[in-house]
């Protein structure tokens, strides 16, 4: 009996220590109403030395003044950063890190926080006004290179890449206050995101998912750490990627392909920094609640353009695929080669399929570097596939922005009207010209024609 009497008492103690545990370590279930005293006490004494003068509390963009590209830099000084949590962990497509950016609302400016902590979003929650005290933190890239601006603990002598503030650091480094606001996405158009929106959250207007990707789920099964799925803009002839961590929960969930809307997200960017894309917080942040805008005819030259008329009248260079597109591979033409060359070349559609419709639009992109003659645009409704252009079809020149500046930057050529050739056939030509003293090099990509 006495037996019985201590394994119920012992029983009781298991349990009621339980529940105790279960009441103190909020943080694994759910989002704290409140603060914890440690924290309480961490940020008081903090806000009380940015009140006193001891620590100057600065912008983000002023932090941001300390770094050095390809180094990672100790903070010296008695200063401090407030922000609020733009990224979450909650579904796995982060991995102890978060984003935050300089306000709720219109923001302009973000950092990336790396922490040896998982599941974040307990903590620091999306819209969590965050303080951090840098001294002794360091500032730079978690992949040098990338040009994603990183707050951490530690760095890796080596390669000097950022590394982690540790467990032991994040209490005197890391306070959150009791304030969470509500972020406002930033919209953006597939065509104006930059290198600033790194680390913002945003929302992506006009989108959808090719249709070609109908079935398939946002992490593609044969990937071993980050899937990419290309995103289509129905405005313009811009692409963005979508990547997801292939440890994400939503691994499996199929792609929304049978609309066009937004997605919401935050901008980033691939792990070597060649490319931006955006990361998801969750799926929900995805709404296709709109009609595809699915282009009569696309082009984004991944394969060689073998059905394309490839014609040359002058010259010994032609246009071919290289791999600098936007993103992926694209045509491109120089008349260089082991000096100026003249050359006349005209890269021609197949004839597209205008039958079913009364007004259609032509849109694409162009990147250009060296001097020489503007790559020109033209239309045909009765041009023979094969032939010499300059004999065959009746062509009319279009009025397109094209690329210049000699920077390789990549522009898009504005919606132009081609409801001419509707009712019929229509093809497009990319002419190209150089001279013995001058050979631009000229680059196009994302050929699409939408009906109006």
């Amino acid at each position: 009996m006495k037996n019985i009497n201590k394994i119920l008492m012992l029983l009781v103690v298991l349990v009621a220590s339980f529940t105790i545990t279960s009441c103190v370590q909020d943080t694994d279930f759910e989002i704290p109403s409140s603060l914890g005293n440690d924290e309480n006490k961490g940020l008081t004494k903090l806000l009380a030395k940015i009140e006193s003068g001891q620590v100057q509390l600065q912008t983000i963009a002023q932090v941001k003044s300390n770094f050095v590209q390809y180094e990672a830099t100790q903070i010296t000084s008695e200063i401090a950063v407030k922000g609020y949590v733009s990224s979450s962990d909650e579904t796995g497509n982060f991995y102890k890190e978060f984003f935050i950016q300089d306000s709720p609302t219109n923001p302009t400016s973000t950092l990336k926080i790396v922490l040896n902590q998982v599941d974040t979003y307990n903590q620091f929650n999306i819209g969590r006004e965050v303080y951090i005290y840098l001294k002794d933190l360091y500032i730079g890239e978690t992949n040098t290179g990338d040009d994603v601006i990183t707050i951490g603990g530690k760095f890796d002598s080596f390669d000097n890449d950022i590394l982690a503030m540790t467990t032991n650091q994040i209490p005197s480094h890391l306070f959150r206050s009791a304030t969470t606001e509500t972020l406002v996405a930033k919209e953006l158009n597939l065509s104006q995101i930059t290198e600033a929106h790194i680390g913002m959250f945003v929302k992506l207007l006009d989108v959808q998912f090719p249709i070609g990707l109908a079935g398939q789920p946002y992490i593609d099964p044969t990937d071993d750490f980050d899937s990419q799925r290309p995103i289509e803009s129905c405005g313009d002839s811009a692409e963005f990627i979508l990547e997801s961590s292939t440890f994400a929960s939503f691994k499996n969930t199929i792609l929304p392909t049978n609309g066009k809307g937004t997605i919401s997200g935050i901008i980033n960017k691939t792990y070597d920094g060649y490319d931006l894309v955006i990361n998801l917080n969750s799926t929900t942040d995805v709404v296709m609640d709109g009609n595809r805008c699915d282009p009569l005819f696309v082009e984004t030259f991944e394969t060689n353009f073998t059905t394309w008329t490839n014609y040359s009248v002058t010259g010994a260079q032609v246009w071919q695929s290289n791999n600098y597109g936007n993103p992926g591979k694209c045509a491109a033409m120089s008349g260089y080669a082991s000096g100026n060359k003249a050359n006349e070349d005209w890269l021609i559609t197949p004839a597209i399929n205008l039958s079913g419709v009364t007004g259609a639009t032509l849109t694409f992109q162009t990147a250009q570097n060296y001097a020489g003659n503007v790559l020109e645009v033209y239309m045909s409704t009765n041009y023979v596939p094969g032939s010499n252009p300059t004999t065959t079809g009746t062509w009319t020149k279009l009025n397109a922005i094209i690329s210049s500046g000699n920077s390789w930057t990549w522009t898009d050529s504005g919606n132009i009207n081609v409801s001419a050739a509707a009712g019929g056939n229509l093809f497009v030509a990319f002419k190209y010209t150089s001279t013995t003293s001058a050979s631009s090099t000229y680059e196009v990509d994302n050929v699409k024609v939408i009906a109006n």
